[in-house]
């Protein structure tokens, strides 16, 4: 199958990546991103051992790393005292001189991703969306937003959850559904102590992810109704009141007094799907949250889509027709996105009461241990 030219939806983390892969198999790509500002959450996020083996391959490590703070040790809490479970190390994967793990701004994230995005030389357009598409089997002929029309070998969609390029070609596929819990995040000054990610269970589900010499975000996850919204004004009070309600360990409830801006809260509804059929349809694709958003439990959404990318981009030179590369591209990722998935929402589900007690180490090594094998 010979591609010469791809367009990406989506402007985040999997359509930035996806973008670069492409482009390091010589084919021509277009990204368009709805936001015309290209708005990024100003907290943190962490990027996992597997993420960092794909940074390599995607040859922005070093530039990810300058940026970000790496380390190996993730430490467990338990209990409303906070008692230390377990710790331990992760591999690896991107060879001795890395580290294991990084927590990095989202918005120095962005950055490192459109930086090499121009440097391979992918074309990005903002505030461009697309109105429709045509496929005759030979290329895909799209409208946009802006009135103009191009045509195109294949179409990815990396447009996130509630993706309208699924909605295009699947338009009976399942729809993302709430899960009962919304995430809140904070970033507050890093502390010595905070070397590594820290991570509470029970009754309060939070963490501590360094970010930077200077900063480390908190994350809190909390039961709301279905429906609810939360104003701007209030929403600081409103994240230290969930923590004191879940009677946050004294490791937690020592910054809750530095929770005191509204602007800086960050919090969402969790949204979850997974497309146990096809991911595509002639020669449109979907990647990343598109087809299998996950709850950030398991701290691996943005992994899923990093590896989706650089999956798709190596199925496209092994396959004689759209429908192979597809499907083995979806045949490839189906093991550990749906592991990812499931596994998080058991974890999320386990917290509220909506199904027994889970181990949740014992759920966090049986994923490390699928996330160190080979992509």
């Amino acid at each position: 199958m010979k591609v010469d030219k791809a367009l990406v939806v989506g402007g985040g983390i999997g359509g930035l990546c996806t973008g670069i892969a492409l482009r390091q198999k010589g084919i021509e790509v277009e990204i368009i991103e709805r936001d015309p500002e290209w708005t990024v959450y100003g907290v943190g996020i962490i990027q996992q051992m597997n993420s960092i083996r794909a940074m390599h391959q995607l040859q922005v490590l070093d530039d990810y790393l300058s940026r970000a703070w790496g380390f190996d040790r993730t430490t467990l809490f338990v209990g409303p005292q906070g008692h230390k479970e377990a710790e331990f190390d992760a591999p690896r994967l991107a060879g001795p001189d890395y580290p294991s793990n990084a927590g990095i701004l989202r918005r120095d994230l962005q950055k490192v991703l459109a930086d090499k995005v121009a440097e391979v030389g992918a074309t990005v357009r903002l505030g461009i969306t697309v109105t429709a598409m045509a496929d005759d089997g030979d290329g895909v002929d799209v409208t946009f937003s802006d009135g103009g029309t191009a045509r195109y070998d294949i179409v990815v969609g990396a447009d996130g959850v509630f993706s309208s390029t699924r909605r295009m070609i699947l338009p009976d596929a399942p729809q993302p559904r709430y899960t009962g819990q919304w995430v809140w995040r904070y970033n507050l000054r890093r502390p010595p102590e905070v070397e590594g990610i820290h991570v509470f269970a029970g009754p309060c589900n939070a963490g501590l992810t360094p970010l930077n010499e200077d900063l480390m975000y908190m994350f809190l996850l909390s039961e709301e109704p279905e429906g609810f919204k939360l104003p701007v004004e209030g929403s600081a009070a409103a994240m230290r009141d969930r923590a004191l309600r879940s009677m946050a360990p004294p490791q937690v409830a020592a910054y809750l007094d530095q929770i005191t801006e509204d602007a800086e809260v960050v919090a969402r509804p969790l949204e979850v799907i997974l497309l146990e059929d096809d991911w595509h349809k002639g020669r449109v694709v979907l990647i990343g949250d598109a087809v299998h958003a996950a709850t950030p439990h398991l701290a691996q959404g943005a992994g899923m889509a990093i590896e989706d990318a650089l999956v798709l981009a190596d199925e496209l030179g092994k396959h004689d027709t759209p429908d192979e590369v597809f499907t083995a591209f979806r045949a490839r990722r189906m093991p550990r996105v749906a592991h990812v998935a499931k596994t998080s929402i058991l974890i999320g589900d386990a917290q509220m009461g909506k199904v027994p007690p889970v181990d949740v180490g014992a759920l966090n090594g049986q994923t490390m241990g699928m996330m160190a094998q080979p992509i």
